[in-house]
């Protein structure tokens, strides 16, 4: 097997198949996407109609209205600065490991390892988060349409956690059988999705603009401040330290919502001109989920009856954004717009195992995770088939303690999605800083000198944000003080250190003296392989690694 690298010239960065036998893979996957459906996958799972409505909760509570909006747009330029430094090494290097192939090239096969693994688990985390606020969009929709918690728990017994967690199981099976089918399909519904997102933006805002009767001021939207969140007591004064650190942890759901836009790197093997596309798609999906998000929050918060209603709606661990629609308009209109959320939410879903499964077929090609062998294999249809359903497995134990506690358990899932992805994002970006201008990998979309400071501004948020968001959301889940409660406990720092013990440990003891990175096919091999999905009867294509 060759060691060498293959050159890849800059005018040959148009023909894909060239350029991926350059970074050493056979063409396995599907070229089934052209530059908007790579754009359209990366939109469609940041869902500005449903990471930014399912946490709008934690905003809320922690800074009120100007975390919503503010804290937004602060969010989006920054989330925004990390996708254009993201996108040129995706450029570089546009294969569906993404993330972990450009840490092992820029940097060494430890630096890959420990992307790979952040950028896995931070994929898990956000498919899990996303699928658990569908449910429970979803759940709230149910419950108007035919009393579906009242006849669950009057049937089963069931709690409406427990409810919520079997909507959540029903739609992730759903979101595995479409992933399964071909890729044209999943392509194809990214495209509805990414209109069905504009569209459905400006028919809710239209809707929350023209319906309700009463709107809160301009000044109520862009300077009220809320806490509660027990830390500083009820603070809200701009001079006290403690409540621009509840500020901080509102910004969690401008963060969550904006991440998965490295689906476009991920799906790269699957779209033409990728070394273009890949890298626009990335951009141009933050840049446009920003603008149209922005739009969307001031509506809501526009919205709101008031501000003591919203609070005890949050106190009784119930969704905020279908109170303010059902209050303000009533139950039907509160019925319309839940339904152009739960479809949108459902594509977006969809889209993040789709994303979450070429990260974990092309980490497994090279043998980095327990059971490779199973994870890398690919159907007669060009899908990882048993990928799609590992990450939704995975996702699915992920989500069991919100069965306890769903609003904790939901946050949790959505801290240990951005810590965890924005770290893997953030790693190849580190190692480009460190080349410099040494760095001349063919690419055809370039930052050009503007690197050196996007890259630094890049790091040092991902650092704040990464401490920020191990902490509690409430005071009461400090181990540390007089009232705590467990079921506030942020675990989100107990996972990776858990993870960290786990797959650090396994790279000190074994990993380091086996694991070299991206494995690159030899010449013979990658034409046998491509040979092989021509040629093959129906099943499980053979792979030999």
């Amino acid at each position: 097997m060759e060691t060498e690298e293959r050159a890849v010239r800059p005018e040959d960065l148009g023909d894909d198949e060239s350029v991926l036998h350059g970074l050493g893979y056979a063409q396995e996957l599907l070229r089934g996407m052209g530059g908007f459906r790579n754009f359209a996958i990366s939109f469609t799972i940041i869902s500005i109609l449903a990471g930014c409505l399912t946490s709008y909760t934690i905003a809320f509570e922690h800074g009120g209205p100007i975390a919503v909006t503010w804290g937004w747009l602060l969010v989006g330029l920054m989330s925004t600065i990390i996708a254009l430094s993201m996108a040129e090494i995706a450029s570089a290097y546009p294969t569906a490991g993404g993330l972990y192939y450009w840490a092992s090239k820029l940097g060494s096969p430890g630096w890959g390892w420990a992307t790979g693994w952040f950028n896995l688990i931070g994929q898990i985390a956000v498919t899990a988060a996303i699928g658990y606020g569908l449910a429970v969009f979803g759940q709230v929709l149910f419950d108007f349409w035919f009393s579906y918690s009242q006849h669950m728990n009057d049937w089963f017994g069931a709690s409406f956690n427990t409810s919520t967690y079997i909507v959540y199981a029903v739609f992730l099976t759903a979101a595995v059988l479409i992933n399964v089918m071909n890729i044209r399909l999943t392509s194809g519904l990214n495209m509805v999705s990414a209109w069905w997102h504009m569209v459905g933006v400006v028919v809710v805002v239209g809707v929350l603009i023209i319906v309700p009767d009463h709107h809160q001021s301009l000044s109520y939207v862009f300077t009220e401040r809320v806490n509660n969140s027990g830390f500083g007591g009820t603070t809200t004064a701009f001079s006290n330290p403690a409540f621009w650190f509840v500020f901080g942890l509102g910004l969690l759901m401008a963060q969550y919502t904006i991440t998965g836009f490295d689906a476009s790197a991920h799906t790269a093997e699957e779209t033409n001109k990728a070394s273009r596309g890949a890298a626009v798609g990335m951009w141009t999906s933050v840049f446009v989920s920003v603008v149209f998000g922005f739009i969307l929050l001031v509506a809501v918060t526009f919205a709101i009856p008031s501000t003591d209603g919203a609070l005890k709606t949050v106190n009784q661990l119930l969704p905020i954004v279908p109170w303010i629609w059902a209050t303000s308009m009533g139950q039907k209109w509160a019925e319309f717009l839940l339904f152009i959320c739960v479809v949108a939410q459902f594509f977006c879903v969809t889209a993040s195992v789709t994303s979450a499964s070429r990260m974990m077929f092309a980490f497994s090609r090279d043998g980095a995770v327990p059971g490779h062998q199973l994870w890398r294999k690919v159907a007669k249809n060009r899908v990882p088939v048993y990928s799609v359903i590992g990450v939704s497995l995975f996702a699915a134990i992920l989500m069991i303690p919100a069965v306890w506690n769903y609003f904790i358990g939901y946050a949790v899932g959505t801290a240990i999605a951005v810590i965890g992805l924005y770290i893997a994002f953030i790693l190849p970006v580190y190692l480009r800083l460190r080349k410099g201008d040494s760095w001349d990998a063919p690419r055809a979309w370039s930052l050009g000198r503007h690197y050196k400071w996007m890259d630094v501004v890049s790091i040092l948020w991902v650092a704040l944000v990464s401490i920020l968001f191990i902490f509690p959301l409430y005071k009461v889940g400090l181990p540390w003080v007089k009232d705590f409660d467990w079921q506030f406990t942020n675990y989100t720092v107990i996972w990776f250190a858990a993870i960290g013990l786990i797959f650090g440990g396994w790279w000190v003891l074994s990993a380091r003296r086996w694991f070299k990175g991206p494995v690159r096919m030899s010449d013979e091999e990658v034409a046998a392989r491509e040979r092989a999905y021509e040629q093959s009867e129906p099943g499980i294509a053979p792979a030999s690694r």
